[in-house]
């Protein structure tokens, strides 16, 4: 039995720094465009930051599995890439003012301009994917934007009506935890793994992935603005039904209901407040329902490992999920 300790945070920034700095360079030179516009709203985009926890899983399925070359930093910049024009159109379908603490792009430039830099960041991820003439890494692309976008469209589809969980855990893998799984397929399509090493590491970004938005979902309902970087309850504001919701509604008295569905037919707290929903989320131990799936998620994610060698770089792939369900942003 492995007896594997997990990393810290540091030991894995340790360990990636030097391919995080390569990342980041590449990501500077693919956001040029002939456009100035374009590459105005790229360059605004790359400087937000954000954790570059997917081309990070990237980085470490390849690792892992003994590859090293310069081809995992460019589809490292594929995968942010393809996540940053999700944001940008996120967004805008959202009707977002704030991103990561800062103005949103179309606050800045507008719909029109930023629906046309998210179209063009996506093209530009494929673009920069061709240089690697691998038919599985675009067919990996093709497959990951279809989902997202599928995701998107039914997500428009349910709003103001609690979904499922089934219906959730199908919405959220499509926006998020597909990126993750992808992530991780394509690190190890890079070092040649076989079908049972890219297939654990895959089913390791899949849970990831969905241990991080349900987290992401309890952090809307439960965090600060100013740690959040952006207003909180807005899920719940624009008409989306998260875990912990579902879990309410499913769970609480008629009335419970009733106050939740006003909320999602408003798409405001005018006539219910905040506070009202969060006593509901307390007096139904919700959040605490989802916070305990997250858990699970994360723990499955670790078991995906299990079969994988021992190494620094498995060690930082335990540590992921670890970060995921205690973040507070």
């Amino acid at each position: 039995m492995s007896t594997l300790t997990i990393a810290t945070a540091r030991e894995v920034f340790d360990l990636l720094r030097e391919d995080l700095v390569a990342i980041e360079q590449e990501l500077g030179r693919d956001a040029a465009s002939s456009v100035s516009t374009i590459t105005e709203i790229a360059e605004y985009l790359r400087e937000g930051g954000g954790k570059r926890l997917r081309p990070s899983l990237l980085l470490l399925s390849a690792h892992q599995l003994g590859y090293f070359g310069y081809s995992a930093i460019r589809l490292g910049a594929v995968v942010e890439m393809v996540h940053t024009a999700t944001l940008v159109h996120d967004d805008i379908i959202d009707g977002a003012n704030t991103r990561r603490g800062r103005p949103s792009a179309n606050t800045t430039w507008g719909n029109e301009k930023c629906v046309l830099a998210g179209d063009w960041l996506y093209m530009q991820a494929f673009r920069v994917a061709l240089e690697e003439k691998s038919l599985r890494i675009l067919e990996q692309i093709v497959g990951l934007t279809q989902q997202m976008v599928e995701g998107e469209l039914l997500q428009i589809q349910k709003l103001g009506r609690p979904v499922s969980e089934a219906e959730y855990y199908d919405l959220i893998f499509r926006k998020t935890a597909c990126l993750f799984s992808v992530s991780m397929r394509m690190g190890s399509v890079l070092a040649g793994a076989s079908e049972s090493e890219e297939t654990s590491l895959a089913a390791y970004g899949r849970a990831v992935g969905l241990a991080f938005q349900i987290v992401d979902d309890v952090l809307d309902l439960t965090a600060t603005e100013e740690v959040l970087g952006k207003p909180v309850a807005s899920d719940l504001r624009e008409g989306k039904a998260t875990l912990a919701v579902i879990h309410a509604f499913d769970h609480g008295t008629a009335v419970d209901r009733k106050t939740i569905q006003r909320v999602l037919d408003d798409r405001s707290f005018e006539n219910v407040s905040r506070q009202q929903i969060q006593e509901i989320l307390v007096r139904n131990g919700s959040v605490e329902y989802a916070m305990a799936a997250a858990d699970r998620y994360a723990g499955q994610s670790r078991q995906a490992l299990a079969l994988l060698p021992d190494s620094e770089f498995k060690r930082a792939l335990l540590w992921v999920p670890e970060f995921v369900v205690a973040r507070d942003k």
